[in-house]
């Protein structure tokens, strides 16, 4: 007998393993804070790529799109990410300027979701986050054409690699023309994502999607991105039998 899909589904465990508990009086004032001791914490477990969060956006279709990206900062004015201002999500957050951030710690059996406005950061604050990145990950920036389709990786490597002291004599360049997503503090030894960094996508549509309207033109473009927090939803998953599943 063929097993279904709900029922392979089913079968899969859920949060095996001992989780921690979570006292909701202990939490501190602020949720920033919180997400913080949380974050910490993951670190701490071995969560891989803690930072990695969904970033939710709003279609010209009125269709949300999620996409995965890195958390560059947190304080109390909110959660900073960066993106292409010239890129889908760039163009859904300048059309309409809301997101929900999801992040999700199986490890820690923790969910944090984040959504409110998004305001542009000031332009120094992109430039000392590109001008941080080491230089061949600024040259892919410089170079690199983001969530546009790129028949050969051979090419970007081609571009990257013709001129390698084309960055190191322009190290003082406060950001490409275009900007794409940067990393903050790179860990030392890390290698670059210079010819690692294209994704490979398909798209599918179960019907043809409707004819979005026509974007208008992006001013200048804005590399960080803070969302400030209208409501943030902290859950603690407790183990559950296989009664309860």
């Amino acid at each position: 007998m063929t097993t279904s899909t709900r029922d392979r589904l089913r079968a899969l465990p859920v949060f095996a393993g001992e989780l921690p508990t979570f006292d909701p009086s202990t939490a501190p004032p602020r949720p920033d804070q919180l997400f913080l001791r949380w974050l910490t914490e993951a670190v701490d477990a071995g969560v891989r790529e803690p930072h990695a969060m969904t970033l939710s956006t709003l279609g010209p279709d009125g269709i949300p799109s999620a996409r995965v990206l890195i958390l560059k900062n947190v304080d109390e004015h909110g959660w900073q990410f960066a993106v292409h201002a010239a890129s889908p999500k760039g163009r859904d957050l300048s059309r309409h300027p809301v997101a929900a951030l999801t992040f999700y710690w199986p490890l820690r059996g923790r969910q944090v979701r984040v959504r409110g406005h998004v305001h542009p950061a000031p332009p120094e604050l992109s430039a000392a986050d590109f001008l941080a990145r080491p230089p061949a990950s600024r040259a892919e920036a410089s170079l690199g054409r983001q969530s546009q389709p790129l028949l050969d990786p051979a090419h970007l490597d081609e571009e990257i690699h013709h001129d390698p002291h084309h960055v190191v004599r322009h190290r003082r360049r406060q950001r490409p023309a275009h900007p794409i997503d940067q990393q903050r503090n790179p860990s030392p030894g890390r290698r670059t994502r210079a010819g690692r960094r294209p994704h490979h996508r398909t798209r599918l549509a179960l019907v043809p999607p409707p004819t979005p309207a026509t974007s208008p033109s992006l001013s200048l473009p804005q590399t960080i991105r803070t969302a400030v927090s209208n409501g943030i939803g902290l859950r603690y998953q407790r183990r559950r039998s296989r009664r309860e599943s």
